[in-house]
């Protein structure tokens, strides 16, 4: 099984920890960086290959991951020139990727099943399969519902359910015909240009336990929750 990490961000919402660090290596308790978490899950799960789409300060993390090999990986690198978007760097390396693989961004901190996301996607038949995580929002207002100057209904401080992307995705080869390399391509673009076709993406539903670590504080959060949850995180790692 193979995975991309897009980890090519300058990660301006997570500032000023990311000023001279890339987001991926930001540290997660007194010795992981995200990303050593991620690529030790990756290679527990059976993952055996992975490619980095690195940009911003992606030396830095070259120097850090190196081969893979002291987490029983081998991982190669595409190095991003300019901003390509979410799932522009897929295109510059399609040639070399499987049918079926895993594309996931390098800041996310979670017990899903890699393993299982990517055989559920190849044996689906879908073009991507997006890991879905349930969100309740809470609405601290009274809403009104308007029809011109009249007012027809009112909800009382409501809260809405929906379901988010959690930034790992099932993806096949084919579902990047058509896209040309070195153009961004991001992913809301993807999903839209997929909702159009009779082939739409599948949901993977997850309820366990995930932090997109993107800013100030969800990273502390982060921080003040690894230890009590390294034993789940780095279960077989």
């Amino acid at each position: 099984m193979h995975a991309v990490i897009l980890a090519g961000g300058k990660g301006v919402r997570l500032r000023p920890y990311t000023t001279a660090l890339p987001k991926p290596l930001v540290p997660i308790g007194d010795q992981h960086a995200i990303l050593e978490i991620v690529l030790r899950q990756l290679a527990a799960a059976g993952f055996t290959g992975c490619t980095i789409a690195i940009g911003h300060l992606g030396e830095i993390i070259r120097a850090y991951v190196g081969d893979g090999s002291q987490w029983g990986l081998t991982v190669d690198y595409a190095t991003e020139e300019s901003p390509l978007g979410t799932m522009g760097p897929l295109l510059t390396m399609r040639e070399r990727l499987p049918e079926h693989f895993l594309v996931m961004n390098g800041d996310v901190l979670t017990d899903l099943g890699y393993a299982d996301v990517l055989r559920r996607h190849s044996t689906s038949g879908a073009p991507l399969t997006i890991a879905t995580y349930a969100r309740k929002v809470h609405i601290d207002f009274g809403v009104l519902t308007t029809d011109a100057s009249r007012v027809v209904a009112f909800t009382e401080k409501p809260s809405m359910d929906y379901h988010v992307s959690m930034g790992v995705y099932g993806l096949s080869r084919a579902t990047l015909d058509g896209y040309t390399a070195g153009l961004p391509l991001g992913f809301d673009e993807l999903v839209l240009d997929l909702l159009r076709t009779d082939d739409p993406p599948h949901a993977y539903h997850f309820d366990g336990y995930w932090l997109d670590i993107g800013r100030p504080d969800d990273y502390d959060r982060a921080n003040a929750e690894f230890t009590s949850r390294k034993s789940l995180l780095l279960k077989g790692a």
